[in-house]
């Protein structure tokens, strides 16, 4: 026996080492923050790294693009100062004129910037249900769509979409399908793997799940000439991700495979504890068996379904805001995927014209004790209906 090693470390293992990061001068087994907004060239004036300025990248911002990309089995990795910047990088990259697929229910935030885009006569738009392929078919126009979103499971209903079905119907089009998995980071849900041609993540939340930072990422089976306009994109607006919050993302991380189990195990257990509640209508977790999406979901998150749920409550929407107010542990606030629990009225955050049911609370669920959080539900539950 030589005591060679033949197996590939896991990718727990490689995230948590930051792929396997040491520094070659100090030895220093977490990555330094490379501030630099410009680099010298080298003896023959030529650049030392693919960048010779900020806007092109960073050494820090580097890093953190291959754990993604380890982590999405992707051929490559891009970061952006917000979700919201890589999502406008995928749009503007699109020729004027060009029809774009995306659910009628969705992040609000990309949703709004679509049909702005539609009313400026830029691209034009058609929607389905979510989950629904033969809605998503039909919604497509041949030889005009470019590209098709996909929101699994998507914001705030939780429906779910079989991805690899939907990117069969994609390419069958001639378009490319966008995947926006947020809510089920790579540790669930590798929408590359399903067919996706770009997985994106709002990595303010899972990826690094310490609220402290703001971005987002796409990843890409394949590269190409669209992946060089978007590249050209994000140079040209500035909006590369900064070294400082690229550290904390690689920080962020290290812990992710822990911190999503954590959550995750919390949400199923206040699903099931939720579901029937007498001041509750509905529990929406794909996690629960009775999820229309569970089976789908199962096979695409190989069987862990994330923190992210909602609850329709009984009553008035200003008893579902009233049950959000009187919460002492779970903060009243917006956005999702960090180690603190979180509860939001969603029509209040996302405006009257989008359409959700205005009694559902969207709870992101973080990884404290369990039955913490239960109890903080239920005697909020109880002040408002008593």
């Amino acid at each position: 026996m030589t005591g060679r090693r033949n197996r590939k470390p896991s990718l727990v293992t490689q995230v948590a080492q930051a792929l396997h990061f040491v520094d070659d001068e100090t030895g220093a087994v977490v990555p330094s923050i490379q501030s630099a907004a410009t680099y010298a060239r080298d003896q023959n004036y030529e650049p030392r790294r693919p960048y010779t300025y900020r806007r092109d990248g960073n050494p820090t911002t580097e890093h953190a693009e291959a754990i993604i990309a380890e982590l999405e089995g992707a051929k490559e990795s891009m970061l952006f100062s917000s979700g919201m910047s890589a999502c406008t990088a995928v749009i503007e990259h699109l020729p004027t004129g060009a029809h774009v697929v995306a659910p009628k229910v969705m992040y609000h935030g990309v949703l709004q910037q679509l049909q702005k885009y539609e009313a400026n006569n830029r691209i034009s738009v058609s929607s389905y249900t979510s989950g629904n392929l033969k809605e998503l078919e039909a919604s497509i126009r041949p030889n005009k769509t470019q590209l098709v979103w996909v929101e699994t499971p998507n914001n705030p209903n939780w429906e779910v979409t079989d991805i690899q079905g939907a990117s069969d119907i994609v390419h069958a089009a001639g378009a490319k399908l966008l995947s926006d998995c947020t809510g089920t980071p790579p540790c669930m849900t590798r929408a590359l793997e399903f067919g996706a041609d770009f997985s994106f993540h709002s990595a303010t939340k899972y990826l690094n799940g310490h609220s402290d930072i703001t971005a987002g990422v796409l990843s890409v089976r394949d590269t190409g000439q669209f992946w060089e306009d978007i590249f050209w994109i994000r140079k040209l607006q500035g909006t590369v991700l900064h070294a400082n919050d690229a550290w904390l993302l690689i920080r962020g991380m290290r812990t992710l495979f822990l911190r999503v189990e954590k959550a995750s195990v919390n949400a199923m257990t206040i699903a099931k504890h939720f579901q029937g509640h007498k001041n509750i209508e509905t529990v929406l977790y794909p996690g629960l068996q009775s999820n229309p999406g569970h089976e789908i979901a199962k096979r695409q998150t190989n069987g862990q379904f994330g923190g992210m749920m909602s609850i329709i409550v009984k009553g008035s929407e200003q008893d579902a805001i009233d049950v959000a107010r009187n919460c002492q542990l779970f903060y009243p606030a917006t956005s999702l995927g960090g180690v603190e629990s979180l509860i939001e009225h969603r029509k209040t955050v996302s405006g009257e014209g989008f359409p959700v049911h205005p009694q559902l609370l969207r709870l992101s669920i973080g990884i404290e004790d369990v039955e913490d959080l239960i109890d903080d539900l239920q005697q909020s539950l109880a002040r408002v209906f008593g």
